[in-house]
C-alpha cells in the first residue's frame, strides 16, 4: 500500500496562491469522486482512496494505492489533478507544493491534527476541520479502509496529545490576534461599532472575543439573516447592542462600521474597492480596520492601498502570532515524541497489512485439508470401522499433511536456502505451548 499527501499550506505558499487551490465544502464531493477517477490509472490494483482537507491555510490531498508501483504515478496524477482542476499553469504551483510519502504522511497527518503544523500552535479548529473532511470523504464513498485507519489513529494520537501535553496553554487564537491588533488602531473598542459578515465558527469566535471589549454595536451580516441573527442573539447582552444584516445591505451600510471581520466561504470577494471608497467618504475618512479571516478572499486585497483602510489577512495575524514560542517549546517536544512512536505504530500496521493475503491464502489451505481428513474420517464411520483406529489415523493424516510443505521444502533446499530454512522451521514449530508452561 502506498501513501501519499500533497498539497500547500501557509509555510510553502502566500494567501494569493492558497486561495487559488481551495475547495469550496459544497463541491467538495464532487471534486473527490472526479479525483477517484483521475487516479484510477495510477492504481492498477483497485479504486484509490482519497481524503482533500481545504482550510484557511492549507489545502492537502490525502491518497492511498493498492499497486505497490504506484507512488510516482500517484505523486504526479494528484499534482495534474490538482493543478487542472484549480486552472493553475503546473509551473505556478510546482515551487509551493510538498509531497510526501507513507511514514512522512502519516506523520504529517499526526501533526496538523494535534495543531503543530497550524498557524496558531495547539489550536484546536483544524481537528475539527480534519474530521469534517474525513466525514465527507466518508459519505462520498472515497475513504478506504487505509485512510479510515489513518485518520483514526490520527483523531486518537491528537486526543493524546492535548491531554498529556500542555500544547495550547500558552496558543494566541486567531480571534485574539484580531481584537489585539484592532487595539493597535483604536484605542479602545468600546467607543467602536463591529461588523461581522459571516456566522461559521470563526466569525463566532471572533464576535465572543470582541464581545468581552463591549464595543458600541455588534452587527452580523450573513447570507442566512436567521444564522446571522442566532449568532447576534447569542452574544447580545445589556451593554452591547446587536443586529442581523443581509449581505445586500453592505453597500448602504458599510460606512456605519469601524471595525469588519469577515469569514466566509465565498468563492468571490464580497466587498470591494469601489464600495469601501464610497463607506470611506461618507466616514469623511474616519479610519476602519479590516480583518479578513477568509481564504479565498473575501476583501478585495487593492483595498489596503487605500490611506485609511487598516487591512490584514490571515497571514499577517499569523506574524503576530508567532509569540510564547518558548513557552510552548516543551509542550512540542513532548507532542513530537509521542507522535514519532505512534507513526512507528501505523508503518508498523500497515506493514502488517502486507501479509493479510498470504494468511488468507494458509487459512485456506489449512481448511481444505481439515475437510478432506475429516470427509474421509466420517466415511469410515459410517462403514462402521472402530472410532479410535480412525480418529488416529485422521491425526496422523492432519500431522503429514502438516508437516509435509515444510519438510519437503527443507529436504530439497541447498545452499543459502537450506540455511535460512533451518534458522526459521524451528520459529515456526515452537509456537506451542508446553504443558508445563501453563
Amino acid at each position: 500500500m502506498k501513501l501519499l499527501t500533497l498539497g500547500i499550506n501557509h509555510h510553502t505558499a502566500p494567501i494569493a496562491i492558497r486561495e487559488k487551490v481551495a475547495f469550496a465544502p459544497e463541491f467538495l464531493q464532487e471534486a473527490l469522486h472526479d479525483l477517484r477517477q483521475h487516479l484510477v490509472g495510477a492504481n492498477q490494483a483497485g479504486l484509490p482512496e482519497a481524503t482533500i482537507l481545504s482550510t484557511c491555510n492549507r489545502t492537502e490531498i490525502y491518497c492511498a494505492a493498492n499497486d505497490a508501483n504506484a507512488a510516482s504515478l500517484l505523486h504526479e496524477a494528484t499534482f495534474d489533478w490538482l493543478a487542472k482542476t484549480q486552472q493553475l499553469a503546473a509551473s505556478s504551483l510546482q515551487p509551493h507544493v510538498y509531497a510526501l510519502p507513507q511514514s512522512d504522511a502519516v506523520r504529517h497527518a499526526f501533526r496538523v491534527a494535534c495543531g503543530l503544523d497550524s498557524m496558531v500552535i495547539g489550536e484546536t479548529q483544524i481537528l475539527g476541520q480534519m474530521k469534517d473532511a474525513v466525514r465527507t470523504a466518508n459519505d462520498a464513498g472515497v475513504l478506504g479502509t487505509y485512510l479510515n485507519q489513518l485518520f483514526q489513529k490520527t483523531f486518537a494520537v491528537a486526543k493524546e496529545v492535548r491531554s498529556s501535553t500542555e500544547i495550547g496553554v500558552h496558543s494566541v487564537s486567531m480571534a485574539a490576534a484580531s481584537v489585539r491588533l484592532t487595539e493597535r488602531i483604536f484605542e479602545t473598542i468600546a467607543d467602536q461599532r463591529v461588523l461581522f459578515i459571516g456566522a461559521g465558527e470563526m466569525i463566532a469566535l471572533c464576535a465572543t472575543h470582541f464581545a468581552a471589549r463591549k464595543p458600541k454595536v455588534i452587527a452580523i451580516a450573513n447570507r442566512t439573516t436567521e444564522r446571522g441573527q442566532e449568532l447576534a442573539d447569542a452574544i447580545a447582552n445589556q451593554d452591547i447592542n446587536t443586529e442581523a444584516l443581509k449581505l445586500s445591505d453592505l453597500p448602504s451600510r458599510l460606512h456605519e462600521f469601524d471595525v469588519i471581520v469577515s469569514s466566509t466561504a465565498s468563492s468571490l470577494p464580497i466587498i470591494g474597492l469601489g464600495m469601501v471608497e464610497s463607506a470611506l467618504k461618507q466616514r469623511r475618512h474616519k479610519p476602519m480596520v479590516m480583518i479578513d479571516l477568509a481564504v479565498p478572499r473575501d476583501i478585495e486585497s487593492e483595498i489596503s492601498r487605500l490611506n485609511d483602510v487598516y487591512l490584514y489577512t490571515v497571514d499577517d495575524l499569523g506574524v503576530m502570532i508567532q509569540t510564547g514560542a518558548s513557552l510552548r517549546h516543551a509542550a512540542v517536544s513532548q507532542a513530537e515524541a509521542i507522535i514519532e512512536d505512534r507513526v512507528g505504530n501505523f508503518m508498523h500496521w500497515m506493514q502488517g497489512r502486507k501479509t493479510v493475503p498470504l494468511i488468507q491464502d494458509i487459512q485456506q489451505q489449512g481448511e481444505h485439508l481439515r475437510q478432506l481428513e475429516l470427509d474421509r474420517a466420517m466415511k469410515r464411520l459410517m462403514r462402521g470401522d472402530d472410532p479410535q483406529e480412525v480418529l488416529n489415523a485422521m491425526a496422523q493424516g492432519l500431522t503429514n499433511k502438516f508437516l509435509h510443505g515444510s519438510l519437503h521444502a527443507l529436504q530439497h533446499s541447498h545452499g543459502a536456502e537450506r540455511d535460512a530454512l533451518i534458522k526459521l522451521l524451528p520459529k515456526l514449530f515452537s509456537s506451542h505451548t508446553k504443558p508445563e508452561d501453563h
